[in-house]
């Protein structure tokens, strides 16, 4: 287990790496040539992914611990299945909602160990808004952070900003849902959840910003049956964590676990 003075090194580089990968997003965002091209399973890839993913990749580099990334080389498993401590990257979280320009995206920096999240950064370029964390030493949001701010303290970051849950009472039960993947499967678990819940609100968001929502105490619940990989979840579910929440197996009830052969995720659960 990391020792303090390393956990905040690392979340300190972490938080770097996606306010400089924001800025290089935001690059891409602000021209008129996204270069969108479609992946082997036909999602989406722009060259804000491409240019988010080598400014985090050169940066975090820095740090001599491996790094998996969504648009980095696929990583056998034979080749990284013995790794105990590994930063785990989506470079640009919410692809689709990039390419509409509704600025629901993300940057999802993770530290894993012994598999499972221990370190997580999420970075809102377009909202200007930061969250982070240690599942056990708390999580934090920041607003107002731009992508061109400088990091010269984490204490004094943690300082000015809101320790999660930031919503601790509300009137209505909140679920929050996919924009962009909202299944029939996604639909009947909230009808299911309704019967106890007549009045809740369905909020739909793109990208990890559903797990920051969960974090803040705004949304009781964000239930995903639909598909997600490992880098979708990570950082969101270290920044839960550490807010108090959980982010578990919809079947089982366990902790979400990195680094399996599958890179996959389970259908999983987000909630308090």
């Amino acid at each position: 287990m990391l020792q303090d003075n390393d956990i905040k090194k690392l979340l300190t580089a972490a938080i770097e790496a996606a306010l400089h990968a924001g800025r290089s997003i935001l690059d891409v965002y602000n021209s008129d040539d996204f270069q969108v091209n479609l992946k082997s399973d036909n999602t989406p890839l722009t060259l804000a992914d491409r240019q988010s993913h080598e400014t985090i990749k050169r940066m975090l580099g820095k740090t001599h611990i491996p790094l998996m990334s969504e648009e980095g080389r696929n990583l056998l498993y034979e080749e990284r299945k013995n790794w105990d401590l590994f930063w785990l990257v989506d470079p640009l979280d919410g692809t689709k909602e990039f390419i509409k320009r509704n600025g629901e995206f993300t940057v999802n920096i993770a530290l894993v160990e012994n598999n499972y999240p221990t370190i997580g950064v999420i970075y809102s370029p377009i909202f200007e808004t930061l969250y982070f964390g240690h599942f056990k030493n708390g999580s934090f949001k920041k607003t107002n952070i731009k992508p061109t701010s400088l990091i010269t303290s984490i204490d004094e970051l943690i300082a000015t900003s809101e320790r999660l849950p930031t919503i601790k009472n509300k009137a209505k039960f909140v679920i929050t849902a996919s924009r962009s993947h909202y299944t029939p499967e996604t639909e009947s678990y909230i009808k299911e959840i309704s019967k106890d819940h007549p009045d809740l609100e369905v909020l739909e968001q793109g990208s990890s910003i559903k797990m920051c929502l969960v974090a803040e105490g705004f949304a009781d619940l964000y239930p995903r049956i639909a598909q997600t990989f490992e880098w979708d979840t990570a950082a969101g579910q270290a920044i839960n964590e550490g807010a108090g929440m959980r982010v578990i197996n919809s079947k089982t009830g366990e902790r979400l676990r990195y680094n399996k052969e599958e890179l996959q995720n389970p259908w999983f659960i987000c909630t308090k």
